[in-house]
């Protein structure tokens, strides 16, 4: 078996096999297809511990004990959706299970998936790099900014159908970000606008009034915008962007 080929438990061996201080490591490896392995050596700060599963490694030292990893893999487990989502569900679940008995201070979060390239605009595959550095609750911050990474990747979605003029797909697409959001301005700026483009003015003026009671800043764009062309002859379009 080559080097590539390596499995999690054997990778680990490997990365171990001439480390003198091997006993104070502790490591995690998650494989592509979700095998997953981990290491804690007998020197790690108590407590120190692991769990495993299907697409995951769960570790930590210097924790309040050993729920602090176990509602982790829980949470992991019991939890929906996209992975980001999962790995702070994750955090949440530890730190309100004691977490590190040092308290709190930073926390990172980072997703990469293969393929993302031709849908980022940066031209990588990581689709999700936020990190808090020195914080309070880092992991509750860490929330805060993964609701508006999240809200702005579900409002970039639909440009591709913005820009092949689908306007009904655009309109359903954006309808169903805002079950998940649904006072989040900005989409609700992109629904009037698509509105707009389909024909339906009612909706698009009662979508845009929501946006700017929400956000007045975007009162500006809106007097200015293209997209609201259809609407420039209706008096409560003018009473909106004019106000």
């Amino acid at each position: 078996m080559s080097g590539a080929a390596l499995g999690p438990q054997a990778a680990i061996e490997r990365a171990l096999a001439d480390d003198e201080r091997r006993e104070t490591r502790q490591l995690g490896v998650v494989d592509a297809l979700g095998r997953a392995a981990a290491f804690t050596g007998s020197e790690c700060n108590e407590w120190a511990g692991h769990a495993t599963g299907p697409g995951y490694a769960a570790q930590g030292n210097i924790l309040a004990g050993e729920a602090v990893v176990g509602e982790m893999a829980r949470a992991f487990e019991d939890t929906s959706g996209a992975l980001a989502e999962r790995l702070v569900a994750a955090l949440e679940a530890a730190q309100a299970a004691g977490g590190d008995r040092r308290g709190q201070q930073s926390g990172a979060l980072v997703v990469e998936r293969p393929g993302g390239i031709p849908e980022s605009r940066e031209g990588i595959d990581r689709i999700v790099d936020l990190r808090v550095d020195d914080h309070e609750e880092p992991i509750r911050e860490l929330r805060r900014l993964l609701g508006l990474h999240t809200r702005m990747a579900l409002a970039l979605e639909t440009s591709a159908l913005y820009e092949r003029r689908e306007w009904g797909a655009a309109i359903a697409a954006t309808q169903a970000s805002l079950e998940r959001f649904p006072d989040d301005p900005l989409l609700l700026y992109n629904l009037a606008c698509y509105e707009s483009l389909d024909g339906r003015r009612e909706a698009a003026v009662a979508h845009l009034a929501q946006a700017l009671a929400a956000d007045p800043t975007m009162r500006e764009s809106a007097r200015a915008d293209s997209a609201f062309g259809a609407l420039a002859g209706e008096p409560q379009f003018r009473a909106l962007v004019e106000a």
